[in-house]
């Protein structure tokens, strides 16, 4: 576990991404509180030690699954962006929850293909999370799904997490996931 907090200690920027599976209880889909809280806390301590920490959350469309309990995955993309609308709302009223039990401000940050691929749009993103480091924020970013017009326009959360890590000039990435590979 040292080596692993000695890597981290020398790091200014950090993104952390977190898969769908990572936040929920397999037997049901429920969100597991108990780990984003533990999440949250670890990112409100490396915030508390003047690191700038960017959280890239998958989730949004599984929680708008379960809220209006959708059980299956083969799903009209329309579906899956009404899903997506529902559940990054709950998903962010969570996390907007916890961060404020550590005294710390999050902002809400959804990007598409357009936002890196369009170049006022990619220094508008770029500018933003200036900003919002300056003023001590955690930026929690996920694809924005909704308006979407194909599935996963970025690709996933580990490539969305990869380009952020870029756009921002991360000093690491580190992807909380149980996917076996990186495609």
């Amino acid at each position: 576990m040292n080596q692993y907090r000695n890597a981290i200690k020398d790091k200014k920027r950090i993104v952390v991404k977190i898969g769908s599976s990572s936040l929920q209880h397999p037997e049901t889909g429920d969100l597991d509180y108990i780990r984003l809280e533990v999440l949250v806390r670890e990112l409100c301590n490396l915030r508390n030690q003047g690191k700038d920490v960017v959280l890239v959350t998958s989730g949004a469309i599984a929680a708008g699954k379960k809220a209006v309990h959708i059980l299956d995955n083969d799903n009209p993309i329309a579906i899956k962006q009404a899903c997506a609308a529902i559940g990054q709302a709950r998903l962010m009223m969570t996390y907007q929850k916890i961060f404020a039990e550590y005294n710390q401000v999050a902002a809400q940050i959804l990007m598409t293909r357009n936002t890196i691929n369009d170049t006022v749009n990619r220094t508008n993103a770029f500018n933003t999370f200036t900003e919002l480091f300056k003023l001590g924020v955690i930026p929690v970013v996920n694809e924005n799904d909704t308006v979407s017009t194909y599935e996963l326009g970025i690709g996933d959360n580990d490539t969305l997490s990869a380009i952020v890590a870029a756009l921002i000039g991360a000093d690491l990435l580190i992807l909380l996931s149980d996917i076996d590979g990186l495609y």
